[in-house]
């Protein structure tokens, strides 16, 4: 009996687990490899970052994949090498793979523009680990502004006017004045400042003007700083230096503008565009390949598409598709994307969504449809019951004005932190 057709796929995102999702069904054996052992829902890194959400609640163990693909596996590693000739691949570790059918959909990373000390001094949010460490630092600044340790201030700056920088400030702004008010009274919520720096001079640029305007109202409203029209020069470890040389103090700076191709894409031998993305076709092969493909954020099509959820889902249905076409003999097909929306949250019962055709909404509606939509979109139930219930102690009515953040982990007091102290040892007045 001929050995299955073996489907190699890099990167555990939206579009890679679309890609093998869809190839369920297919006569195929699927190999999975990912940097992480787990997905992360990236909408929903911010509500980590600000102590909305734990990260388990928005984290997905892939190998449960298995568990309803019987043709699906995984394995942990990262990409080195492509020989397309031979149809095979290198990970780090030097294990070589070979394939009939490969699907790069291994995503993008923050993109620093050569800013001097941003990489140093700013905090990007493209990982769990990352937004783990943005909690990590606010809850930090916030415990040595209670107790004046080194400053009274907690000032915070964000740089990106995007859907993530839009998300993170309003959700920072809604910690500030709910749900720290109780534990922190000690610190003068005016101390707290959040500023959101944006080199247009319009937040959410793909968005509907009227949605653009909600979205700067909706932050003023909430207390945060606008800075538009003002790009960054430098980043330092205390604050930012704006392009006039102006300079904006901060203990926490976060970068939420940019994206690159991770550095490993450049030994891949493929050929790449802008932000070293991966160049495709229109039917998302990658340029002089037939058996490798390239989708979501990692692939640049010949009309770009924005990097969202929706083109990487279905960028990853129509390359199982096209594998199997491929596999068949048959000719491929373009990739038609299907616009069906997009939509930020600024806060409770603040949002904007610009859906299929040319529908906005704004407010409590939006809000909403946001949550539902989030919530459906989680890979697991046991995440989208959890998702839920933090909400709802988060945002109803009766706990909006109490909840109690999750904490970030705030560094030891003591030397040894949990640890004993170490007790020399003595020497014997014998020896």
């Amino acid at each position: 009996m001929a050995e299955l057709p073996h489907i190699v796929i890099i990167g555990g995102g939206f579009a890679g687990i679309a890609t093998l999702k869809a190839l369920k069904d297919a006569p195929v054996r699927v190999t999975l490899i990912d940097r992480h052992i787990y997905n992360m829902f990236q909408p929903l890194m911010y509500q980590v970052a600000t102590g909305g959400l734990n990260a388990g609640d928005v984290t997905y163990f892939l190998r449960s994949l298995r568990s309803t693909q019987p043709n699906a596996n995984f394995q942990h590693g990262l990409l080195k090498t492509i020989d397309a000739e031979a149809q095979v691949i290198e990970l780090a570790d030097g294990e070589k793979i070979s394939y009939d059918a490969l699907v790069l959909a291994n995503g993008v990373n923050t993109n620093y523009f050569g800013t001097p000390g941003a990489k140093e001094y700013a905090k990007s949010m493209y990982s769990r680990s990352q937004a783990l460490r943005i909690r990590d630092e606010l809850f930090t600044q916030l415990e040595k502004a209670a107790v004046r340790e080194d400053t009274s201030e907690v000032r915070v700056v964000i740089v990106g006017g995007g859907a993530t920088g839009v998300e993170m400030a309003g959700a920072l702004a809604e910690l500030r004045d709910q749900a720290l008010v109780t534990a922190y009274p000690e610190i003068d919520r005016k101390s707290i400042t959040i500023t959101l720096v944006h080199r247009s001079g319009e937040l959410l640029k793909p968005f509907a003007p009227r949605l653009r305007r909600y979205s700067e109202g909706a932050l003023r409203k909430r207390g945060v700083e606008l800075r538009l029209n003002t790009g960054v020069a430098e980043v330092r470890k205390t604050g930012v230096v704006t392009a006039s040389g102006e300079e904006i103090p901060a203990e926490l700076v976060i970068w939420a503008t940019g994206v690159t191709a991770h550095g490993e894409v450049d030994g891949w031998g493929l050929e790449q565009g802008a932000g070293g993305r991966i160049l495709v076709g229109s039917d998302l092969r990658v340029k002089g390949h037939d058996r490798i493909f390239a989708v979501g954020d990692i692939a640049l099509t010949p009309k770009p598409l924005d990097q969202l959820a929706q083109p990487a889902l279905q960028g990853g249905a129509h390359v199982a598709e096209q594998i199997a076409r491929v596999l068949t003999g048959k000719p491929t097909r373009a990739f038609k994307y299907h616009d069906r929306g997009t939509m930020a949250t600024i806060g409770r019962h603040a949002a904007v969504a610009q859906l299929r055709g040319g529908i906005t909404l704004t407010g409590v509606l939006a809000w909403y449809t946001w949550i539902v939509i989030h919530i459906y979109s989680l890979l697991g139930n046991s995440n989208r019951v959890t998702t839920m219930a933090h909400f709802i102690s988060r945002y109803a009515w009766f706990a909006y004005r109490k909840a109690v953040p999750i904490v970030g982990d705030v560094r030891p007091v003591r030397k040894n932190g949990d640890r004993a102290e170490e007790i020399p040892a003595t020497t014997d007045a014998r020896g």
